[in-house]
């Protein structure tokens, strides 16, 4: 089936739309852009880059905009005329390809609140990965789309002449939020194309009134109003921690909260492969199959089986499966309003308590520092964890000041008395080098124990330094690790990493206007 492009993405080309996983993955293979794993998903590499460019990634700055944006670090601005000839380049770079892929499909499970989204692709296991992390649209719906948001990827045209454009270097992620365009050159990492129309909801959702999130979600199998959410940017286990046999999955990664209760934005999920396995993450492992697509994962040759230690290529190896290969999952992908929402935090210094029980003030505090850490391979040049503060744990994603999230939070949390909660899944023993990440059993006990209801039972004592309370105790869990200070061998130089990270919290809340109340919730450096 071969069918043209209709306004505004005409092309003289050949443009495949909307077909099937099946043709898709052998047109892959016919053209030599993967293989065929032994647990049938496509491996497919992405070259150079094998994580996100955020220091390529650019706004198109128009007066329409302009005072809406966090300008800085993360949302630098190119100009309408710079946004022009690098579209017009992509445009010209997809024209000479003998064969284009288009995909066609939304961005949002609630039709209330969804982007209609069309994907232009030069290498097929792109579309098929676009297909596979966007939502279908029903086959009479696709008659006549008109999609709401464009995305081209110009995947290997580089820009040769990048500093006279006053790019970073030859990859080019731009992006209009008024002319609603996503143009990617440069860079086959697919990921760029998930996360330019999460940047898009983040822009559209909250002017109609939805929070959008950097969470995962799920809800008690037998109890529809036990919904949890899991913030955390890559690597800290929103996939891995939503992904549970007793609570059916909504979504892993991005989603809105409504008037209504909380919806996914995605129709797939994206998942870290790193040591993975079928003992530690079954869902995960069983969701690898026919349809899904393996990112930089080493393949041994004679077998065809993945091998999921093995960072040759990256440690930011991934696969991408539809929602529903995860047995159970909500379709379509919705729940009610969450009773616990839980930020994700993976402390690379070591110091922080496993698990607290934030105030609403606290609450506030730490979700507009979002503390963690980047994790080695989620963004090019990063080798090894690095602090880092990502406000709304989200900041790589969000076009306004993060104040606007931060008060959708508290809105949304207050008028549903909700718990909020934040759980360290990085260190113990001491900071990434000396120490150990906390064992995946302790970390699933946590949360078992929140969403039970009898961690907060628990008997809490709050920190000296940082003012996070400390349970007593929790089931599955030594009591050894609750009090992080207890875990080092050295009681001295915990003091001396915890006060170094209180004062970078010090130095990262001077930048927000907080009031004296959020503020004071923070550690006492």
């Amino acid at each position: 089936m071969t069918t043209a492009t209709t306004s505004p993405l005409e092309f003289s080309t050949t443009v495949h739309s909307n077909m099937p996983a099946a043709w898709l993955i052998e047109e892959a293979l016919r053209r030599g852009e993967g293989m065929l794993a032994a647990n049938g998903a496509l491996a497919v590499d992405t070259g150079e880059r094998t994580g996100r460019s955020p220091k390529d990634k650019f706004l198109e700055d128009t007066p329409g905009i302009h005072d809406n944006i966090d300008w800085g670090a993360v949302n630098r601005p190119i100009s309408p005329e710079r946004f022009a000839e690098l579209e017009k380049r992509a445009r010209q770079h997809l024209e000479s390809r003998d064969t284009l892929y288009r995909f066609d499909g939304y961005c949002g499970a609630d039709s209330s609140h969804r982007l209609k989204v069309s994907v232009v692709t030069e290498l097929a296991w792109h579309c098929q990965f676009a297909s596979t992390l966007f939502i279908k649209a029903d086959p009479a719906d696709l008659k006549g789309f008109d999609s709401d948001w464009t995305i081209l990827n110009a995947a290997t045209c580089k820009v040769d002449d990048w500093e006279e454009l006053g790019l970073n270097g030859p990859v080019a992620i731009v992006q209009s939020l008024e002319q609603k365009k996503v143009v990617i050159l440069g860079t086959e990492y697919a990921g760029e194309m998930k996360k330019s129309i999460f940047f898009a909801m983040n822009y559209d959702m909250p002017d109609a009134g939805v929070f959008p999130m950097h969470c995962s979600a799920n809800v008690a199998e037998r109890d529809s109003s036990n919904v949890a959410l899991f913030f955390g940017l890559s690597g800290t286990g929103k996939t891995t921690l939503s992904a549970d046999p007793d609570r059916p999955l909504i979504g892993d990664d991005e989603h809105g909260w409504s008037d209504s209760g909380v919806f996914n934005f995605e129709g797939g999920c994206y998942a870290k492969c790193i040591k993975l396995s079928e003992e530690g993450e079954p869902q995960i492992w069983n969701a690898i199959r026919f349809g899904s697509v393996l990112e930089n994962t080493v393949i041994d040759e004679g077998t065809r089986v993945p091998d999921y230690d093995r960072t040759d290529k990256t440690e930011n190896t991934r696969v991408t499966y539809p929602v529903e290969y995860i047995p159970g999952a909500c379709i379509p992908s919705m729940g009610g309003h969450p009773q616990n929402v839980i930020f994700l935090t993976a402390d690379a210094f070591g110091v922080l308590p496993p698990v607290s029980l934030l105030t609403r003030e606290q609450a506030m505090y730490y979700f507009v520092n979002g503390y963690t850490s980047k994790l080695a391979g989620t963004e090019a040049g990063v080798t090894e964890p690095m602090p880092n503060f990502s406000p709304c744990f989200g900041g790589p994603f969000l076009p306004r000041p993060p104040m606007v999230y931060a008060e959708w939070l508290d809105k949304r949390v207050q008028s549903q008395d909700a718990n909020v909660w934040l759980l360290n899944t990085g260190w113990t023993g001491g900071a990434y080098g000396t120490g150990e990440r906390f064992k995946l059993a302790w970390t699933r006990a946590f949360v078992a124990a929140i969403l039970d209801g009898s961690l907060k039972d628990a008997n809490w004592t709050p920190d000296p330094i940082f003012g996070l309370r400390t349970p007593d105790s929790c089931p599955g869990v030594p009591a050894n690790v609750l009090t992080a200070r207890n875990t080092w061998a050295d009681a001295e130089a915990y003091d001396r990493a915890a006060m170094d990270l209180a004062a970078r919290f010090r130095a990262n809340d001077g930048t927000y206007e907080l009031s004296d109340a959020v503020r004071g919730a923070g550690p006492n450096a």
